[in-house]
């Protein structure tokens, strides 16, 4: 009975990360406070790189025929110079630009912000942070399409991630609100948002699954993880596809106003 508890507690945090992860209101920051409610305590971030990779199959499901569009046109710009793919083969070459910052302060930073950042006061100041943010963008309306990217661009949506690595930032929030008040589309904000999330989730499952292999625990661990990683991909699928309509209506306000609530109440209350 303690074991089917432990696996329903898993799968209830599987939901949150999923839920969460696509839509700006921080699925770390969540996570965390979901562990303090349920009385969790999950040590490092091989949990959190676990959901987050079952969020990452979702955004390849979704986006799948813009992905091998992606590929197929970057690798004809380079066999063939074919300049009809030019754009997308830039679009590609600014997603791998956007992912260094983040890549290399994580790997540096990541012990810390594990064991430092965590903590429900700063998650309460970084949801505040986060609402902010989205208020100053929500009735931003772009021009710019994924044929217009700079490179400037590409570094200043990148540092937004970084900064995402702190617990309560969102990182789809963070990356949308850097896209859009640059002038991108609100479809080219989230198509870049979410394509960038792909090497990060890809890059922090490599450092993560050592660790995740080698927990004592894991036979223990393996039916609650299982459970999580199904509840969150099929949850991050659902989510994606509600987050899309909602950036074509451009109703951020909500999630900021979310935000507000959600970090007085952690700063107040927890």
């Amino acid at each position: 009975m303690e074991s089917l508890w432990e696996t329903l507690k898993y799968a209830i945090l599987g939901l949150i990360q999923g839920f969460t992860e696509p839509i700006p209101i921080s699925s770390s920051g969540h996570l965390v406070i979901a562990q303090r409610l349920f009385g969790l305590e999950i040590e490092g971030l091989s949990f959190e790189v676990l959901v987050n990779f079952a969020s990452l199959l979702a955004v390849l499901l979704i986006y799948r025929q813009d992905l091998i569009r992606l590929t197929v046109n970057g690798f004809k710009y380079l066999t063939k110079r074919d300049e009809n793919c030019r754009g997308d083969f830039m679009f590609i070459i600014y997603l791998i630009i956007a992912t260094i910052p983040a890549g290399v302060i994580g790997v540096l930073f990541n012990d810390f912000i594990s064991d430092r950042l965590k903590g429900l006061n700063v998650i309460g100041i970084t949801l505040l942070v986060t609402a902010v943010a989205l208020f100053l963008i929500r009735n931003l309306r772009g021009r710019k399409g994924d044929q217009q990217l700079t490179l400037k661009d590409s570094i200043i949506i990148g540092l937004a991630q970084s900064v995402a690595l702190i617990p309560g930032i969102s990182r789809s929030g963070a990356t949308i609100v850097a896209a859009m008040a640059l002038g991108m589309k609100q479809e080219t904000a989230l198509r870049f948002s979410f394509f960038l999330y792909i090497p990060v989730s890809l890059g922090g499952m490599v450092l993560e699954a050592k660790h995740i292999a080698s927990d004592p625990d894991l036979d223990r661990l393996l039916l609650p993880y299982g459970a999580a990683f199904l509840v969150a991909l099929v949850a991050s699928y659902f989510s994606l596809k509600w987050f899309m309509n909602i950036m074509k209506k451009g109703n951020l306000l909500y999630f900021s106003i979310y935000c507000v609530i959600a970090g007085l109440a952690v700063l107040l209350f927890l």
